[in-house]
């Protein structure tokens, strides 16, 4: 990517159009947010209008009440205006002086994580301040790291280190263990009588119960997949 933001908008991972309020319009995440959510469609120009005012606003810190739908929505808006008008540069230009490259750069890419990372987002469980740094790197290491901060509770410092060092070359995992979160770690809670056979039988195969919840979790998903 260039410096002065000129470089052309990057594809989208979404499988729902861009600016579509999938996890803002979902009452189950956002409550009576949902009902006011907008969407906004690149390709057409009174919806392209609202979303530089939107971006405008949000970089204005004059959108509303400082909370993670009304920050989503940002997020949308600048995503749906950089699809609009081509580039991050262009896209920033539209939306006003007050306006920065890197601001609609970093908030575009939240808008484009996976959706199962946005859900957290919207819910509170991980901050828009750690989601930017989360979106700074790409593919399952995404993933790694939105897991990371609800499993071990990273702090948005440690968050952007582990995101610098994987843009830097350091393998995910060893990133994140310099942070002291172990990857893959999670605390679970069973019903007594899973847990008892559960200790039962990997007592008898002389074997981890993380080894046999794996193997079973491993069918389970390769069977959903299939």
């Amino acid at each position: 990517m260039s410096d002065d933001g000129s470089e052309s908008a990057p594809p989208t991972g979404r499988k729902s159009p861009v600016g579509e309020p999938v996890i803002r319009g979902d009452p189950s995440l956002t409550g009576e947010h949902a009902e006011r959510a907008v969407a906004f469609d690149p390709d057409d120009s009174e919806s392209l209008a609202l979303a530089a005012e939107t971006v405008a606003a949000f970089a204005g810190n004059t959108a509303g009440a400082d909370d993670n739908v009304v920050m989503l929505r940002g997020a949308a808006a600048c995503a749906a205006l950089v699809r609009g008008e081509g580039s991050y540069k262009a896209a920033a230009k539209r939306a006003g002086d007050e306006v920065t490259v890197s601001f609609i750069r970093k908030w575009s890419r939240v808008h484009d994580l996976p959706q199962s990372i946005r859900r957290h987002v919207a819910k509170g469980d991980i901050a828009p301040t750690a989601a930017k740094h989360i979106a700074r790197i790409s593919g399952k290491a995404r993933l790694h790291l939105a897991w990371a901060v609800l499993d071990h509770d990273l702090t948005v410092r440690q968050v952007r280190s582990v995101a610098s060092a994987v843009n830097d070359g350091t393998a995910i995992e060893a990133a994140l263990r310099q942070e002291g979160a172990t990857p893959g770690q999670i605390m679970l809670g069973l019903p007594p009588d899973i847990y008892c056979e559960l200790r039962r039988v990997a007592s008898l195969e002389d074997r981890e119960p993380s080894a046999l919840v794996a193997e079973v979790l491993g069918r389970h998903f390769e069977k959903e997949q299939s």
